[in-house]
């Protein structure tokens, strides 16, 4: 997933967009290598490396990786989208926001004239 989520991170450096990661791995050294070999950019905090540790139990995650997709008022909006699910989410909650969202591979453009008909 790393890959998509660099993509995603660099495509919506200038929105109101947040990518933040949840680590439960034991040993933090490995992880902070992990992390620099995959360009991980974005912040991530460790839970105190264990699957039942603070944040994970306080969101009630049971399985990795679980992803949550919250809109601006903090409200979880989708849950365990990837990929090209995610990219609609993220755009249809920035459109939500009146904020032009990049376009998502795959993603239905509406016909020009659609789109001129609605402004």
């Amino acid at each position: 997933m790393y890959p998509h989520e660099r993509s995603l991170v660099k495509k919506l450096a200038n929105k109101p967009f947040a990518l933040i990661g949840v680590n439960s791995d034991q040993d933090r050294k490995a992880l902070k290598k992990t992390m620099e070999e995959e360009r991980i950019t974005w912040r991530s905090f460790w839970d105190g490396g264990s699957t039942k540790g603070p944040i994970a139990s306080k969101w009630n995650v049971h399985g990795w990786p679980t992803i949550y997709v919250l809109d601006s008022k903090g409200v979880i909006r989708y849950k365990n989208v990837r990929e090209h699910a995610m990219d609609v989410a993220v755009n249809t909650l920035l459109k939500e926001m009146g904020i032009d969202a990049p376009q998502a591979k795959e993603e239905k453009q509406e016909p020009q004239k659609k789109r001129d008909a609605k402004k």
